[in-house]
């Protein structure tokens, strides 16, 4: 009996053991920093969290587990486990975390940027893809672009011995160029109306609360309290937005009045597409989300792309030998007594490398929008619990010495045929490089963002040779970061410019 006992019992115990030993194993977290109670990690965030998760991965590898407040967060360091994530499961992370600025700026989620992965968030998507940023729309406002970038090519040319702060003032140019694009309207200059300016402060007050660290968005039994202010901000300043928003919505519906006349900005195009059936079962295009859309378009769309051609145009100081070659290959192909053109862009196969280059050192957003886990699994044998936030190091990956030879050098010959990323992009497809993101949640405005950012950058690089003010030299220029919701430098770039094509180019007249 005994043996019969131990036949039957033994075999059973030994399972029960295998399985127990087998759950631990597969529920077993990424390895990370202890947290501390209730806070969690954030006290290991540090004021430039992209650098300090960046650095984790020596000592825990390239996919960390932390606490954030009650929130568990992973993040990915390596471009394997970035496209683990985005490709591999992709649909598991398709939806984004709730957070305070969607729900109270963003009209409380009904945006693409913020939108619940669905039904709505599919059609936006494609309205977004079809009608705002496809080929032919970008085509259409082209000389938009190139006008605005006309005007700061002369505004620069005038500044003689001035110095001039350049970030600041590509930023005006972007925005001019998003308003007339958007709402036919430019936001700074002497055309400028009233609306407009209240408009443009209500952006940069937007872009200022992004960037605030929001406790409630973490630890949600605080929410309510709104300690720090943030969310009675964010409120206050969503109903001047709306405000603002639904009297342009109003006029532009009233200057078409059922007139059959060419869309003159997106704006239009949004109204134009009201009422139609996108989906087959009654999914139309509401007011409130062509807000929210527009809403998007603004703040995705500008300090993203000035903050990028101010990194740019630094490192080319800082690097002569770099920024030589980029205007011989001009010159070559645009030549002294014209601007450059979008047509001429696809010509620069070295300048495009530069802009590539740049985008690996200095990517616009250096963590990504987080990304929610819709149903738990397994990444490289660790267990990600439902419901985690997903961040992605963008910044460390681009840095990651596994995957770049020399990685903390500019180098855009890298690029280059023979170079060791010939036939990277930046278009979600090689995730060693993904400033843009990757996935269904790559930014949808990324063609019209590389139009505006190449050719920028092209022009200043072809209009002009930089001295830097106060008499820094090239190797003494600060290369800091200040972390926000875009990655930031964190002493401005003022510089001297000084033209260096026939001043016809510049709309000036001859010389």
């Amino acid at each position: 009996m005994t043996n019969l006992y131990l036949t039957i019992l033994l075999p059973t115990f030994i399972f029960l053991i295998v399985l127990v030993l087998s759950r631990r194993r597969n529920n077993r977290l990424p390895p990370g920093p202890n947290p501390w109670p209730i806070i969690g990690n954030l006290p290991h965030m540090g004021p430039k969290p992209h650098q300090t998760l960046a650095a984790m991965v020596t000592t825990y590898g390239p996919i960390l587990h932390l606490r954030l407040g009650f929130a568990d967060v992973v993040v990915a360091a390596s471009k394997s486990v970035a496209e683990q994530f985005l490709k591999v499961h992709d649909a598991n992370f398709a939806s984004r975390p709730p957070n305070s600025g969607a729900k109270h700026m963003a009209y409380n989620y009904q945006d693409l940027v913020f939108a619940p992965y669905g039904q709505r968030w599919r059609m936006l998507r494609k309205i977004s893809s079809v009608h705002l940023f496809s080929a032919k729309a970008l085509e259409d406002f082209k000389h938009v672009r190139q006008e605005e970038v006309g005007t700061l090519m002369r505004e620069l040319a005038r500044a003689n011995t001035k110095p001039v702060n350049l970030g600041q003032l590509v930023n005006m140019c972007v925005l001019n160029a998003l308003g007339r694009e958007m709402i036919g309207r430019r936001l700074f200059g002497a055309d400028a109306d009233h609306k407009a300016e209240e408009f443009r402060s209500m952006v940069t007050e937007m872009m200022a609360l992004a960037g605030v660290f929001n406790i409630g968005d973490f630890v949600p039994a605080l929410d309510c309290l709104d300690l720090q202010g943030v969310a009675g901000k964010m409120k206050r300043l969503h109903k001047r937005f709306d405000a603002f928003l639904s009297s342009i919505l109003e006029e532009h519906e009233t200057m078409k009045n059922g007139q059959d006349q060419k869309h003159t900005d997106m704006l239009s195009t949004l109204i134009s597409l009201k009422g139609t059936d996108f989906d087959g079962e009654g999914g139309t295009l509401t007011d409130t989300e062509i807000k929210a859309l527009l809403l998007n378009m603004f703040t995705a769309g500008t300090d993203t792309s000035a903050s990028t051609v101010d990194w740019a145009i630094a490192e080319l100081i800082r690097h002569p030998e770099i920024m030589r070659k980029a205007q011989e290959e001009l010159d070559s192909v645009v030549g002294r007594g014209r601007p450059i053109n979008e047509s001429d862009l696809s010509q620069l196969p070295y300048l495009q490398a530069v802009i590539k280059e740049n985008f690996r050192l200095h990517p616009p957003t250096p963590l990504s929008l987080p990304h929610i886990a819709s149903e738990s699994c397994e990444i490289n044998g660790y267990h990600i619990p439902k419901g985690s936030t997903l961040l992605t190091n963008i910044w460390a990956i681009a840095r990651d010495p596994d995957q770049w030879t020399d990685p903390l050098s500019f180098r855009p010959e890298r690029f280059l045929p023979g170079g060791e990323k010939a036939g990277v992009d930046v278009k979600g497809n090689d995730f060693e490089l993904i400033p843009f993101g990757a996935g269904r949640r790559i930014c949808a405005g990324l063609s019209l963002g590389l139009r505006t950012i190449q050719l920028l950058t092209a022009t200043l690089v072809h209009g002009f040779e930089w001295e830097l003010a106060g008499g820094v030299t090239p190797e003494k220029l600060n290369m800091e970061e200040t972390y926000g919701i875009t990655l930031q430098r964190a002493v401005p770039l003022v510089v001297h410019p000084k033209p260096r094509l026939d001043m016809s180019a510049y709309g000036l007249g001859s010389a």
